[in-house]
């Protein structure tokens, strides 16, 4: 088993991703600032024992132990990166 970030989690990707990873045996730490994602997305994951949810904003630090980060953190339309290129960048490149 391994332990999983996937930032943007709540998104629709993310949300997919968290629940084929947790499928898989794997233990999943969704974290998401729902900028446009929705807990929505991923309230059907929550009473899983192996499923973390974090509210948090990717551009910000946090400290976790994982074997693997998939970053899908990313305004995900004209609009949504338009408002703030800066944090946009910020979110996309790290």
């Amino acid at each position: 088993m391994k332990r999983i970030l996937v930032t943007g989690g709540a998104g629709f990707i993310g949300s997919h991703l968290c629940e084929r990873l947790l499928d898989l045996g794997n233990e999943v730490i969704c974290m998401d600032n729902y900028f446009t994602g929705s807990k929505m997305n991923i309230v059907h994951l929550l009473g899983n024992p192996y499923f973390e949810l974090i509210r948090h904003d990717v551009t910000m630090p946090l400290f976790v132990e994982t074997d693997e980060i998939y970053n899908l953190a990313c305004p995900a339309s004209p609009v949504h990166y338009q408002y703030n290129g800066i944090k946009t960048i910020k979110t996309c490149c790290g």
